[in-house]
Protein backbone atom coordinates (compact mmCIF):
# COMPACT_ATOMS: atom_id res chain seq x y z
CA UNK A 1 0.00 0.00 0.00
CA UNK A 2 3.07 2.26 0.06
CA UNK A 3 3.38 5.27 2.96
CA UNK A 4 -0.41 6.73 4.43
CA UNK A 5 -1.11 9.71 3.03
CA UNK A 6 -0.59 12.32 5.85
CA UNK A 7 -3.37 14.79 6.40
CA UNK A 8 -4.33 17.97 8.86
CA UNK A 9 -8.00 18.26 10.48
CA UNK A 10 -9.17 21.63 10.31
CA UNK A 11 -11.84 22.21 13.09
CA UNK A 12 -11.57 21.04 16.58
CA UNK A 13 -15.39 20.71 17.08
CA UNK A 14 -18.25 18.27 17.51
CA UNK A 15 -17.85 16.33 14.64
CA UNK A 16 -13.63 16.11 14.54
CA UNK A 17 -13.47 13.43 17.05
CA UNK A 18 -16.54 11.23 14.65
CA UNK A 19 -13.93 12.04 11.60
CA UNK A 20 -11.16 11.02 13.52
CA UNK A 21 -12.55 7.80 15.13
CA UNK A 22 -13.41 7.00 11.50
CA UNK A 23 -10.29 7.75 9.83
CA UNK A 24 -8.47 5.38 12.42
CA UNK A 25 -10.65 2.88 10.94
CA UNK A 26 -9.05 2.97 7.73
CA UNK A 27 -5.31 1.85 6.34
CA UNK A 28 -3.63 5.00 4.44
CA UNK A 29 -4.42 7.88 6.37
CA UNK A 30 -2.53 9.22 8.95
CA UNK A 31 -3.27 12.56 10.89
CA UNK A 32 -0.60 15.02 11.40
CA UNK A 33 -1.74 18.62 12.43
CA UNK A 34 -5.18 19.92 13.56
CA UNK A 35 -6.15 23.80 13.32
CA UNK A 36 -8.58 25.38 15.21
CA UNK A 37 -8.80 28.88 16.08
CA UNK A 38 -9.23 28.57 19.57
CA UNK A 39 -5.96 26.79 20.19
CA UNK A 40 -7.32 24.68 23.08
CA UNK A 41 -9.72 23.37 21.59
CA UNK A 42 -6.94 22.08 18.66
CA UNK A 43 -4.56 20.90 21.68
CA UNK A 44 -7.56 19.21 23.75
CA UNK A 45 -7.96 17.22 20.51
CA UNK A 46 -4.61 16.55 19.64
CA UNK A 47 -3.80 15.32 22.73
CA UNK A 48 -6.63 12.77 22.54
CA UNK A 49 -5.99 11.26 19.75
CA UNK A 50 -1.64 11.36 19.89
CA UNK A 51 -1.42 14.39 17.08
CA UNK A 52 2.14 16.04 16.68
CA UNK A 53 1.18 19.17 15.75
CA UNK A 54 -1.29 22.13 16.49
CA UNK A 55 -1.81 24.93 14.73
CA UNK A 56 -4.50 28.53 15.30
CA UNK A 57 -3.18 29.62 11.91
CA UNK A 58 -3.98 27.85 8.69
CA UNK A 59 -1.51 29.58 7.10
CA UNK A 60 1.45 28.49 9.35
CA UNK A 61 -0.16 25.15 8.94
CA UNK A 62 -0.08 24.47 5.47
CA UNK A 63 3.70 26.17 5.60
CA UNK A 64 5.00 23.76 7.79
CA UNK A 65 3.62 20.58 7.18
CA UNK A 66 3.71 17.88 4.51
CA UNK A 67 -0.14 17.32 3.40
CA UNK A 68 -1.41 15.27 1.29
CA UNK A 69 -4.31 16.56 2.01
CA UNK A 70 -7.03 18.27 4.36
CA UNK A 71 -9.98 17.28 5.91
CA UNK A 72 -12.19 20.33 6.47
CA UNK A 73 -14.36 20.01 9.34
CA UNK A 74 -14.80 24.01 10.73
CA UNK A 75 -17.99 26.07 10.47
CA UNK A 76 -19.21 26.44 6.90
CA UNK A 77 -18.38 29.93 6.66
CA UNK A 78 -14.91 29.38 6.42
CA UNK A 79 -15.21 26.42 4.13
CA UNK A 80 -14.28 28.31 0.93
CA UNK A 81 -11.77 30.55 2.51
CA UNK A 82 -9.91 27.15 3.50
CA UNK A 83 -10.59 24.95 0.59
CA UNK A 84 -8.38 28.03 -1.37
CA UNK A 85 -5.72 28.12 0.96
CA UNK A 86 -4.93 24.52 0.48
CA UNK A 87 -5.56 24.33 -3.46
CA UNK A 88 -3.54 27.23 -4.23
CA UNK A 89 -0.99 24.71 -1.82
CA UNK A 90 -1.82 22.06 -4.58
CA UNK A 91 -2.96 20.23 -1.73
CA UNK A 92 -5.88 17.72 -2.08
CA UNK A 93 -9.17 18.99 -0.28
CA UNK A 94 -11.92 16.92 1.76
CA UNK A 95 -14.95 19.53 2.85
CA UNK A 96 -17.79 18.96 5.69
CA UNK A 97 -21.09 19.47 4.01
CA UNK A 98 -22.34 21.86 3.39
CA UNK A 99 -19.93 23.14 1.07
CA UNK A 100 -20.50 26.90 1.16
CA UNK A 101 -23.34 29.26 2.79
CA UNK A 102 -24.02 29.95 -0.86
CA UNK A 103 -24.25 28.40 -4.37
CA UNK A 104 -22.07 31.13 -5.69
CA UNK A 105 -19.34 30.09 -3.05
CA UNK A 106 -19.57 26.42 -3.74
CA UNK A 107 -19.16 26.97 -7.18
CA UNK A 108 -15.81 29.43 -6.72
CA UNK A 109 -14.63 26.29 -4.12
CA UNK A 110 -15.21 23.84 -7.39
CA UNK A 111 -13.55 26.27 -9.97
CA UNK A 112 -10.45 27.42 -7.66
CA UNK A 113 -9.52 23.41 -7.26
CA UNK A 114 -9.98 22.82 -10.76
CA UNK A 115 -8.02 25.54 -11.74
CA UNK A 116 -5.02 24.56 -9.18
CA UNK A 117 -5.50 20.55 -10.41
CA UNK A 118 -5.91 19.62 -6.90
CA UNK A 119 -9.30 17.33 -6.06
CA UNK A 120 -12.30 18.73 -4.12
CA UNK A 121 -14.48 15.54 -2.60
CA UNK A 122 -17.11 16.64 -0.17
CA UNK A 123 -17.65 14.49 2.77
CA UNK A 124 -21.08 13.35 2.36
CA UNK A 125 -21.45 10.39 4.59
CA UNK A 126 -25.19 10.13 4.98
CA UNK A 127 -25.85 8.05 1.39
CA UNK A 128 -23.56 5.58 2.51
CA UNK A 129 -26.03 4.74 6.03
CA UNK A 130 -26.43 0.66 5.56
CA UNK A 131 -30.03 0.69 4.87
CA UNK A 132 -29.77 3.07 2.10
CA UNK A 133 -26.96 1.01 0.36
CA UNK A 134 -29.21 -2.05 0.45
CA UNK A 135 -32.26 0.30 -1.04
CA UNK A 136 -30.09 1.49 -3.63
CA UNK A 137 -29.07 -2.53 -4.58
CA UNK A 138 -33.09 -3.39 -4.52
CA UNK A 139 -33.48 -0.37 -7.15
CA UNK A 140 -30.40 -1.16 -8.98
CA UNK A 141 -31.57 -5.00 -9.66
CA UNK A 142 -34.88 -4.36 -10.75
CA UNK A 143 -36.51 -5.84 -7.76
CA UNK A 144 -39.68 -3.70 -7.99
CA UNK A 145 -39.78 -2.72 -11.20
CA UNK A 146 -39.81 0.90 -12.54
CA UNK A 147 -40.03 3.01 -9.42
CA UNK A 148 -42.51 6.20 -9.75
CA UNK A 149 -42.78 7.61 -6.76
CA UNK A 150 -40.42 7.73 -3.12
CA UNK A 151 -40.97 9.25 -0.15
CA UNK A 152 -37.55 10.18 2.20
CA UNK A 153 -38.30 11.55 5.96
CA UNK A 154 -36.27 12.56 8.70
CA UNK A 155 -38.53 13.86 11.22
CA UNK A 156 -37.26 13.84 14.54
CA UNK A 157 -38.06 15.27 18.15
CA UNK A 158 -34.24 15.13 18.88
CA UNK A 159 -32.54 18.16 20.98
CA UNK A 160 -30.21 18.75 18.13
CA UNK A 161 -29.33 22.39 19.17
CA UNK A 162 -28.30 20.60 22.28
CA UNK A 163 -24.81 19.09 21.13
CA UNK A 164 -24.96 21.87 18.40
CA UNK A 165 -26.02 25.18 19.26
CA UNK A 166 -24.82 27.28 16.91
CA UNK A 167 -27.65 25.73 14.26
CA UNK A 168 -29.78 28.07 16.41
CA UNK A 169 -28.02 31.27 15.02
CA UNK A 170 -28.62 30.21 11.68
CA UNK A 171 -30.20 32.39 9.39
CA UNK A 172 -31.18 29.06 7.08
CA UNK A 173 -31.43 25.90 8.96
CA UNK A 174 -32.85 22.46 8.19
CA UNK A 175 -32.74 22.99 4.90
CA UNK A 176 -28.81 24.05 4.72
CA UNK A 177 -28.20 21.54 7.62
CA UNK A 178 -30.38 18.07 6.96
CA UNK A 179 -31.53 18.90 3.31
CA UNK A 180 -27.81 18.65 2.04
CA UNK A 181 -27.87 15.13 3.80
CA UNK A 182 -31.51 14.33 2.44
CA UNK A 183 -31.81 15.74 -1.18
CA UNK A 184 -28.38 14.16 -1.93
CA UNK A 185 -30.04 10.86 -0.75
CA UNK A 186 -32.72 11.89 -3.43
CA UNK A 187 -30.03 12.44 -6.32
CA UNK A 188 -28.49 9.41 -5.07
CA UNK A 189 -31.31 7.06 -5.04
CA UNK A 190 -33.57 8.17 -7.64
CA UNK A 191 -31.51 10.50 -10.39
CA UNK A 192 -30.98 14.04 -10.95
CA UNK A 193 -34.15 16.36 -10.19
CA UNK A 194 -35.93 18.12 -13.14
CA UNK A 195 -38.17 20.56 -11.10
CA UNK A 196 -38.63 21.52 -6.92
CA UNK A 197 -41.26 22.83 -4.82
CA UNK A 198 -40.60 23.65 -1.34
CA UNK A 199 -42.55 24.84 1.98
CA UNK A 200 -40.44 25.41 5.07
CA UNK A 201 -41.47 26.99 8.13
CA UNK A 202 -40.17 27.77 11.86
CA UNK A 203 -41.68 26.23 14.49
CA UNK A 204 -39.97 27.48 17.61
CA UNK A 205 -39.65 30.84 18.73
CA UNK A 206 -35.79 30.39 20.05
CA UNK A 207 -33.97 29.69 16.61
CA UNK A 208 -33.40 32.05 13.47
CA UNK A 209 -33.78 29.70 11.12
CA UNK A 210 -36.44 26.85 9.21
CA UNK A 211 -36.65 24.11 11.16
CA UNK A 212 -39.33 22.15 8.79
CA UNK A 213 -39.17 21.29 5.28
CA UNK A 214 -41.01 20.05 2.87
CA UNK A 215 -39.36 19.09 -0.17
CA UNK A 216 -41.04 17.45 -3.95
CA UNK A 217 -39.11 17.05 -6.72
CA UNK A 218 -39.62 14.88 -9.91
CA UNK A 219 -36.53 13.55 -11.55
CA UNK A 220 -35.15 12.77 -14.72
CA UNK A 221 -36.07 8.73 -14.00
CA UNK A 222 -39.50 10.30 -13.79
CA UNK A 223 -39.76 9.53 -10.29
CA UNK A 224 -41.74 12.21 -8.06
CA UNK A 225 -39.75 12.16 -4.78
CA UNK A 226 -41.09 13.38 -1.41
CA UNK A 227 -38.86 14.64 1.30
CA UNK A 228 -39.75 15.87 4.75
CA UNK A 229 -37.72 16.82 7.27
CA UNK A 230 -38.12 18.53 10.52
CA UNK A 231 -36.16 19.56 13.87
CA UNK A 232 -39.02 20.62 16.18
CA UNK A 233 -38.05 18.81 19.28
CA UNK A 234 -41.75 17.89 19.57
CA UNK A 235 -43.26 14.60 21.36
CA UNK A 236 -43.48 12.51 18.13
CA UNK A 237 -45.20 8.83 18.18
CA UNK A 238 -42.54 7.55 16.19
CA UNK A 239 -39.30 8.86 17.12
CA UNK A 240 -36.13 6.76 15.50
CA UNK A 241 -33.35 9.65 15.34
CA UNK A 242 -31.47 9.62 13.55
CA UNK A 243 -32.68 7.35 11.16
CA UNK A 244 -34.31 7.99 7.62
CA UNK A 245 -37.29 6.60 6.40
CA UNK A 246 -37.73 5.43 3.27
CA UNK A 247 -40.91 4.52 1.04
CA UNK A 248 -40.60 3.22 -2.82
CA UNK A 249 -43.40 2.66 -4.73
CA UNK A 250 -42.81 0.47 -8.06
CA UNK A 251 -44.46 -0.85 -11.08
CA UNK A 252 -43.48 -4.51 -9.29
CA UNK A 253 -43.81 -4.08 -5.84
CA UNK A 254 -42.06 -1.50 -3.08
CA UNK A 255 -39.13 -1.19 -1.14
CA UNK A 256 -39.44 0.42 2.31
CA UNK A 257 -37.10 1.45 5.12
CA UNK A 258 -38.52 1.30 8.49
CA UNK A 259 -37.45 1.98 12.75
CA UNK A 260 -35.11 -0.11 13.97
CA UNK A 261 -33.18 -0.60 10.46
CA UNK A 262 -35.77 -3.11 9.12
CA UNK A 263 -36.09 -3.22 5.33
CA UNK A 264 -38.85 -4.56 3.32
CA UNK A 265 -38.99 -5.51 0.18
CA UNK A 266 -42.48 -6.36 -0.99
CA UNK A 267 -43.33 -7.86 -4.58
CA UNK A 268 -46.17 -10.58 -6.21
CA UNK A 269 -43.94 -13.24 -4.00
CA UNK A 270 -44.48 -11.60 -0.68
CA UNK A 271 -42.45 -9.52 1.91
CA UNK A 272 -39.03 -10.24 2.39
CA UNK A 273 -37.77 -8.25 5.69
CA UNK A 274 -34.28 -8.14 5.95
CA UNK A 275 -32.70 -5.94 9.19
CA UNK A 276 -29.58 -3.65 8.39
CA UNK A 277 -28.12 -2.50 11.28
CA UNK A 278 -24.91 -0.26 11.55
CA UNK A 279 -21.70 -1.42 12.70
CA UNK A 280 -20.31 -0.67 15.95
CA UNK A 281 -17.77 1.72 16.77
CA UNK A 282 -16.30 2.46 20.20
CA UNK A 283 -15.54 6.08 19.25
CA UNK A 284 -19.33 6.24 17.90
CA UNK A 285 -21.73 7.97 20.26
CA UNK A 286 -24.86 5.04 20.12
CA UNK A 287 -27.06 7.55 19.70
CA UNK A 288 -25.66 8.29 16.26
CA UNK A 289 -24.82 4.77 15.28
CA UNK A 290 -26.48 4.42 11.95
CA UNK A 291 -24.93 8.29 10.56
CA UNK A 292 -21.53 7.89 12.53
CA UNK A 293 -21.32 4.28 11.45
CA UNK A 294 -21.67 5.69 8.17
CA UNK A 295 -18.83 7.72 8.30
CA UNK A 296 -16.32 4.95 7.61
CA UNK A 297 -17.33 3.95 4.14
CA UNK A 298 -18.08 7.45 3.33
CA UNK A 299 -13.62 8.29 3.93
CA UNK A 300 -12.74 4.92 2.37
CA UNK A 301 -14.42 6.14 -0.98
CA UNK A 302 -12.23 9.55 -0.69
CA UNK A 303 -9.60 7.67 0.27
CA UNK A 304 -9.45 5.40 -2.42
CA UNK A 305 -10.08 8.22 -5.02
CA UNK A 306 -7.11 9.94 -3.21
CA UNK A 307 -4.55 7.13 -3.20
CA UNK A 308 -5.46 4.94 -6.35
CA UNK A 309 -7.65 7.12 -8.40
CA UNK A 310 -10.80 5.53 -8.12
CA UNK A 311 -13.73 7.02 -8.52
CA UNK A 312 -14.88 8.83 -5.90
CA UNK A 313 -18.85 9.15 -5.59
CA UNK A 314 -19.23 12.34 -3.81
CA UNK A 315 -16.64 15.12 -5.72
CA UNK A 316 -17.14 18.81 -5.54
CA UNK A 317 -18.85 18.92 -8.75
CA UNK A 318 -21.51 16.36 -8.00
CA UNK A 319 -22.31 17.69 -4.62
CA UNK A 320 -22.65 20.96 -6.36
CA UNK A 321 -25.67 19.94 -7.69
CA UNK A 322 -27.42 19.28 -4.25
CA UNK A 323 -25.63 22.93 -3.16
CA UNK A 324 -27.67 24.17 -6.33
CA UNK A 325 -30.65 22.45 -5.66
CA UNK A 326 -30.96 23.40 -1.64
CA UNK A 327 -30.76 26.76 -2.51
CA UNK A 328 -33.34 26.11 -5.50
CA UNK A 329 -35.52 24.86 -2.31
CA UNK A 330 -35.05 28.03 -0.63
CA UNK A 331 -35.95 29.93 -3.77
CA UNK A 332 -39.19 28.52 -4.74
CA UNK A 333 -40.14 28.29 -1.10
CA UNK A 334 -39.55 31.78 -1.31
CA UNK A 335 -41.37 32.56 -4.27
CA UNK A 336 -44.57 29.34 -3.53
CA UNK A 337 -43.80 28.01 -7.38
CA UNK A 338 -42.41 25.50 -8.81
CA UNK A 339 -38.79 25.73 -10.66
CA UNK A 340 -37.48 23.98 -13.21
CA UNK A 341 -34.02 22.95 -14.34
CA UNK A 342 -32.56 24.98 -17.44
CA UNK A 343 -29.20 25.21 -19.04
CA UNK A 344 -26.31 23.97 -17.38
CA UNK A 345 -28.10 22.60 -14.68
CA UNK A 346 -29.58 26.15 -13.62
CA UNK A 347 -33.04 26.30 -11.80
CA UNK A 348 -34.83 28.96 -13.24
Amino acid sequence: MGHPLRFAIFGAGFWSRFQLGAWRELEGAECVAVYNRTRSKAEALAREFGIPAVYDDPKALLASERLDFVDIVTGVESHEELTCLAAADGIAVICQKPMAPSAAGAEAMVAECHAAGVPLLVHENWRWQVPIRYVSQVLSEGTIGKPFRARVDMISGHPVFKNQPFLRELDQFILMDLGSHILDVGRFLFGEPTSVYCQHRRVRDDIKGENVATVMMNTERDVTVLCEMAYAENHLERECFPQTLIFVEGDRGSVEVTPDYWVRVTTEAGTLARRCPPPRYPWADPGHDIVHASIVPCQANLLAALRDGQPAETTGDDNLKTVRLVFAAYASAGLDAVLKKGPAGRWL
